[in-house]
């Protein structure tokens, strides 16, 4: 069992920019603050093929628990749903997480009679 769960960053380099490095370091002090081991950051460009099959096999060979990524534009606007159903996916800004499995509300009792 791992002592912290794991995350890898990712992000497009067409997407980024100039600010890449920046945002490789914003990905690197959410990974912190909200307790994973960034295991590694996967960086693509416009002209890698598959890059959300791609980006799949990356989470399943390293296990990931959680994808960090900029912002929902380094997947063209929207967070893809194949990804939330193998890990979690943390947006740096807005900072927004899409969880694989949805929270429980508290406080809310369900009457099934």
């Amino acid at each position: 069992m791992r002592a912290r769960p794991t995350a890898i960053g990712y992000l497009r380099r067409d997407v980024s920019g100039i600010a890449q490095e920046w945002d490789e370091i914003q990905i690197r002090s959410v990974a912190k603050r909200l307790g994973y081991d960034l295991a590694k950051t996967v960086v693509f460009g416009r002209e890698t093929d598959r890059p959300e099959c791609r980006l799949l096999n990356v989470i399943r060979a390293v296990d990931a628990d959680a994808v960090i990524v900029p912002s929902a534009e380094h997947f063209d606007g929207s967070i893809p749903d194949p990804l939330v159903q193998a890990c979690d996916v943390v947006t740096v800004s807005p900072e927004n997480t899409y969880a694989r499995w949805p929270l429980p509300i508290l406080g809310l009792h369900v009457d099934n009679a």
